[in-house]
């Protein structure tokens, strides 16, 4: 995964984690174009959608619509998300209709109530459901598990970093070595980040971490920076900082968004530490996609414009 021209892989999640907290449809036609534009400038990975039950989450009604719309680029990966084994057959049903994703996330929560609110299943059941989902996944897709409130959750409170690293070797075992941590309402800070990073690689040296933080407290990025200096090299954000959480679910205060794409991409190249992401398009995308929701985002650099003190190519 790791590009010989980039110092870090970001994977754009605007699409999904961002879009799935909007309680308005977003048409089809909109997500294409957001997609279009994330690839077009430079991100090898992108949260394209989610094989959510449309019920529950409407907004990922038209996945493979919006999938079967997708013109495929060199180097991209596109994921979708599948939190059961009806999620997994809807991808592979579009694999072999010649489209769809080439890279699906896997979902577990490291404590039973989150499990229970997010997924309406029990931990158990929901291993149970990932080892089928792998097996059923085969060598179609590039798997990719995620562990939900990996450094704490917003009903139990503390959660045991042990634990978590356990459920990374659990994933490493079935094959699955990409695995994001999910600080999903943003109570992750640089030690509690560093502590389990080390605890993963003494437990899971098989497992590539991606840093799924969010910025619900302001600590967003100064994790990400954690994160880089543990080893990290793997990094989701979403522009404009949205997203979290379904918007039917409530937690964390309702607010639980995403690092900021622009503010992540502006902070890592103010720092030489190369993107990939074209910078000349950066801002310009950020404003794409408040138009497409109709309102201002979170970004900070999209307001005041990136470092004029590092020139993009610098060096330290």
């Amino acid at each position: 995964m790791l590009s010989t021209m980039s110092a870090v892989i970001l994977c754009e999640c605007f699409a999904r984690d961002g879009l799935q907290h909007e309680p308005l449809f977003i048409p089809t036609a909109s997500k294409h174009a957001l997609l279009e534009r994330f690839a077009a400038i430079g991100f090898p990975r992108i949260e394209a959608t989610s094989y959510s039950n449309p019920k529950r989450v409407p907004q990922f009604a038209d996945a493979s619509d919006l999938l079967g719309l997708l013109r495929r680029r060199p180097g991209v990966s596109y994921k979708a998300t599948c939190a059961n084994q009806k999620a997994v057959q809807r991808a592979i049903a579009d694999a072999d209709a010649g489209f769809g994703a080439n890279e699906i996330s896997l979902l577990v929560s490291a404590t039973e109530s989150h499990t229970q609110k997010n997924l309406k299943q029990t931990r158990a059941g929901q291993w149970a459901n990932i080892e089928e989902m792998v097996r059923m996944a085969g060598r179609r897709f590039r798997l990719v598990g995620t562990v939900s409130v990996a450094f704490g959750c917003p009903f139990e409170g503390k959660v045991d970093p042990g634990l978590v690293a356990d459920d990374i070797a659990r994933f490493v075992s079935m094959g699955v070595k990409y695995v994001a941590l999910g600080d999903t309402t943003g109570m992750a800070i640089p030690k509690s980040v560093k502590d389990l990073l080390l605890k993963i690689k003494a437990q899971a040296p098989g497992a590539v971490p991606i840093a799924h933080f969010h910025d619900s407290r302001g600590t967003g990025l100064v994790n990400y920076l954690a994160a880089y200096e543990a080893g990290v090299r793997h990094f989701d954000s979403s522009f404009g900082g949205v997203g979290g959480h379904p918007a039917q679910v409530q937690y964390g205060g309702g607010f639980t968004g995403n690092v900021c794409t622009e503010d992540l991409v502006g902070l890592f190249e103010s720092m030489s530490i190369a993107t990939g992401i074209d910078l000349d398009q950066l801002l310009s995308t950020a404003q794409y996609c408040e138009q497409v929701l109709g309102r201002t985002l979170y970004g900070r650099v999209t307001r005041s414009g990136l470092n004029p003190l590092q020139a993009p190519g610098d060096q330290n």
